[in-house]
């Protein structure tokens, strides 16, 4: 078995940038898996939209994890899960830690928000957490883990708070003394300001050197090589695929119900056989092929076959 917490160490060591996906079932992770992404983002609000639920901590660990490891066994990349803020307190933190490193998943990353958490892009106020409370939560987690590999991820909602930059850089120096092997500096503004402003004073403060990672939803416009240029080492594409699912879904439903046939959108969907590749039917057939072949050669040797 492939060591994937190994792997994504080794991709932000190597690489430039490592290109991070978004998924919310085993067949998105295959697909961003197969166009080329380095990892897969097991997405909280992806995970909830599959379940009906908002994206406010209502759903379990019990189900993020599960949903986690789908994703992790249909893929051959790393996942991070998105643990919004650890499932509790420190005790549920440890036993988060323990069974999704046991399960094979990469990494985690957990927001530094009071449970239950709101979407980050959601409009009105959000609570962060107290620093040193989410801090110990952070020691807690590296104290647990049993592989050195396993990556734990602490993100930074100072900006979605509107609490700033000096927030932001206080509680960076808080985490990564705590242990965090990376931070997630996330923003909703409409350019990437905010976060380049956090990469410019955290590398001058010549500090532990975690890597830096970001979510450009709301200033999509940001190309990879500006945030290569600004040191951010990890960037995800948290909901893309989510909202590209949506949006295609709605569009061809409501042709098929508005013209009463299905032909008017066949051309704009993947055609069964394409669906049949990604979820590997061609190992199952050839398998059934050799079983068939297999049970043929022992029926005409006259070998008893026992169960």
């Amino acid at each position: 078995m492939n060591n994937k917490a190994k792997i994504l160490r080794e991709a932000l060591a190597s690489q430039d940038i490592v290109k991070v996906v978004g998924a919310h079932d085993a067949l998105s992770a295959i697909i961003g898996e197969q166009v080329g992404f380095d990892a897969i983002w097991a997405s909280g609000l992806g995970i909830s939209a599959t379940h009906g639920v908002p994206d406010a901590s209502i759903l379990n660990m019990t189900e993020f994890l599960e949903a986690a490891e789908v994703m992790d066994k249909a893929t051959r990349i790393p996942v991070i899960a998105d643990c919004d803020t650890g499932f509790g307190e420190v005790n549920n933190v440890k036993r988060m830690i323990i069974e999704y490193e046991r399960r094979g998943i990469a990494a985690v990353c957990i927001e530094d928000k009071l449970f239950p958490k709101r979407n980050s892009f959601l409009a009105g106020g959000q609570d962060l957490a107290d620093m040193d409370e989410f801090a110990t939560k952070i020691e807690v987690a590296k104290r647990t883990q049993r592989t050195e590999e396993f990556m734990v991820i602490a993100r930074l909602e100072s900006f979605i708070a509107g609490a700033g930059l000096e927030d932001a850089l206080k509680r960076a120096r808080a985490y990564t003394d705590a242990g965090a092997d990376a931070l997630l500096v996330h923003s909703k503004a409409k350019d990437a300001e905010e976060v380049f402003s956090f990469s410019t004073h955290w590398n001058q403060e010549n500090r532990k050197k975690v890597p830096l990672i970001v979510v450009p939803t709301t200033y999509c416009d940001v190309e990879t090589k500006e945030l290569i240029r600004n040191q951010y080492r990890m960037v995800i594409y948290a909901n893309q695929a989510l909202r590209a699912s949506v949006s295609s879904i709605q569009h061809v439903l409501s042709n098929i119900l508005k013209s009463g046939t299905s032909k008017y959108i066949e051309d704009e969907v993947a055609e069964v056989k394409n669906v049949f590749n990604l979820i590997g039917t061609d190992d199952l057939n050839q398998t059934q092929q050799w079983y068939e072949g297999r049970l043929l050669a022992y029926r005409e040797s006259g070998v008893e076959i026992t169960r």
